[in-house]
């Protein structure tokens, strides 16, 4: 027993492992849980001044991608790096786009209250829109180069994966419930959202890409 005490006493302790196992996609346990917080907080302030919307997911994925590929850990300074690599005149007028949209919404939602003819399918309809445009923005926001924030192979991607798609429909659906139900949680879902773009465009490559060398070709 003392022998066996010593022994333990002295035995080496593994360090904590600061990069990922191969096959591993995000990490594991409560690292992919971390992560995805820690990149909710840090796409949210850098949405704040709106326009900047667009260049923060695509800087969220573009961390989260590089954590998948190199095991590089998420960190504050990482993702600052990647968020001045993607912001650019462009990137602002992409992100005119949703509140414009928003504006849309909200006029035309105030429209349908009023009880005008055709509001019980303008109403579904209306939605389906909203969510549609959504998958396809944060698709194109998970983009590598040299088509990042582009909607139109965002759009090759979404039609060539119809499964990722309606997977990122739901992971929108879901923000959106907790987001209506617990408004706490909203400076959070960035993350999430971003995650689930990013993992969808790293599941199938090969299959969204044929579309677009067909198109090339």
């Amino acid at each position: 027993m003392a022998d066996t005490r010593h022994t333990m006493a002295h035995a080496p302790i593994a360090p904590g492992r600061e990069r990922r196992e191969p096959g591993e996609v995000f990490g594991s346990g409560f690292t992919l849980f971390a992560d995805m917080l820690f990149i909710g907080l840090l796409t949210s302030l850098a949405c704040l001044p709106v326009v900047t919307a667009p260049a923060a997911f695509a800087a969220a994925s573009a961390t989260l991608r590089g954590a998948a590929g190199n095991g590089v850990q998420v960190r504050a300074g990482t993702y600052g790096a990647h968020l001045r690599a993607h912001l650019s005149a462009r990137s602002a007028a992409l992100g005119l786009v949703p509140p414009l949209l928003a504006v849309v919404v909200l006029i035309d939602a105030a429209l349908m209250r009023a009880a005008l003819p055709g509001a019980a399918v303008m109403a579904p309809a209306l939605a389906l829109l909203v969510l549609g445009a959504t998958v396809v923005a944060l698709r194109a926001a998970a983009l590598e180069a040299p088509h990042v924030l582009s909607a139109r192979e965002a759009l090759l991607r979404s039609a060539a994966n119809p499964r990722g798609s309606l997977l990122l429909a739901g992971a929108v659906i879901l923000s959106g419930l907790l987001a209506w139900s617990i408004p706490l949680l909203i400076p959070l879902l960035p993350g999430p959202l971003a995650f689930a773009a990013t993992v969808v465009d790293l599941r199938s490559p090969a299959e969204a890409q044929e579309p677009a060398n067909a198109q090339e070709n």
